[in-house]
């Protein structure tokens, strides 16, 4: 197969360059969701997010669930996410910062703008200053991270880019 042909970071990172599988990883990260599910959420159709859910699956990104019978009894497969490999860092360039963007503007599609808070500033920082910077949030991204989900959790999305101010 082509994939074992590639190495596991090549795979990876062809795999994540796709806005659409970056939505599916995000949806499925804390509940499982079948194709059917997944494709009405996404507003796709089902074989296309299929393609995706493979494709995410090839590369140990989603995992499937114990199969379950569906509203007319057919099977269905849910599937779970095993997480995002990173968060920050110098894999967001090329088309995974593209698939990065690419999702965000899509799920910014679907809020109300009301539900959002947002900052939009411009740091003076010398080079050192802004490696402290972004250490600092992959720092504070990392220890949130990792926080338990309970009944009374809320989902929060987080989007931060750091780029020239021209």
């Amino acid at each position: 197969m082509a994939n074992q042909r590639r190495g596991t970071a090549e795979v990876r990172a062809s795999v994540l360059a796709s806005g659409v599988r970056l939505r599916i990883i995000r949806l499925t990260r804390t509940q499982a969701m079948t194709n059917k599910e997944l494709a009405e959420r996404l507003d796709r159709d089902p074989a296309t997010t299929l393609h995706h859910v493979r494709k995410l699956v090839d590369a140990g990104l989603l995992e499937p669930q114990s199969p379950r019978r569906g509203n007319r009894g057919a099977k269905e497969i849910p599937y779970r996410s095993k997480g995002l490999p990173w968060a920050w860092g110098p894999q967001n360039e090329g088309p995974i910062a593209e698939a990065m963007l690419a999702a965000f503007l899509s799920e910014a599609g679907e809020f109300d703008m009301k539900d959002v808070h947002q900052v939009r500033f411009v740091l003076d920082l010398a080079p050192e200053r802004r490696e402290e910077y972004e250490r600092r949030l992959e720092e504070l991204f990392d220890e949130f991270d990792h926080d338990p989900v309970t009944p009374d959790t809320e989902r929060t999305a987080v989007y931060i880019a750091v780029y020239p101010s021209l």
